[in-house]
């Protein structure tokens, strides 16, 4: 083998090893790719529950620091234990077979999670009612909180302690995702369809359920 030929093979050979070590880094920086993308999704989905955490802890401090008097928080738990009976009639019209299955208004939240016909049936009723998500932890937070306390006042009677609920939600609660989920709960009793706001981010049906206890709503 002469000269020539060995330089060659060398220089084949180098080729060969700095190919190889280029494959290395290659598959390195992909699976570096993959871990970068990893983190960032964890960093995204950790932002989101942080920011779903701090929504539903300002939810329920406000719900807990409302300043009405007894008359007023009737009044108030007469709207939403009436809207939580309302939706709870309509999903029930539209679910007939499993009227049996669903007693409670509970009961619906609880299962429209597994179920999707029941699903169906409750997205499509808060989509009737002018109702969202965000409008119904509101108003499950406000139940759990003061429910057994307050009693309920007919429509009569709350025109006849207070002219007008929308004003006093208006002036007196000040956490957004409460006012509007109150102020859409008069709406659906007193107009029968609330009017649709702008989306909000607010804490979901989904995020309070640990805490719904199973009332007889």
């Amino acid at each position: 083998m002469n000269t020539e030929t060995t330089t060659l093979v060398s220089l084949t050979e180098a080729m060969k090893r700095v190919d190889q070590k280029l494959q290395a880094l290659e598959a390195q920086f992909k699976e570096l790719d993959i871990t970068k993308d990893n983190l960032t999704q964890k960093f995204e989905n950790h932002s989101k529950t942080l920011t779903s955490q701090a929504a539903q802890d300002e939810l329920w401090t406000a719900v807990l620091a409302l300043k009405f008097t007894s008359m007023e928080l009737n009044i108030l738990y007469s709207y939403v234990i009436e809207v939580l009976i309302c939706l709870h009639t309509r999903v029930l019209e539209k679910l007939p077979d499993l009227a049996r299955g669903l007693p409670t208004f509970t009961s619906v939240l609880r299962r429209k999670a597994k179920n999707q016909h029941i699903r169906v049936a409750w997205e499509a009723v808060l989509e009737e009612s002018g109702l969202r998500e965000g409008d119904m932890a509101a108003l499950c937070a406000f139940f759990i909180a003061h429910g057994s306390e307050a009693e309920h006042y007919a429509a009569t009677a709350r025109r006849t302690y207070i002219g007008d609920a929308t004003f006093m939600i208006t002036s007196m609660v000040k956490n957004q995702a409460l006012r509007e989920g109150l102020l859409r709960a008069v709406q659906v009793i007193d107009k029968g369809k609330a009017d649709r706001m702008p989306e909000a981010r607010t804490s979901s049906l989904k995020e309070l359920l640990p805490s719904v206890r199973s009332e007889p709503v």
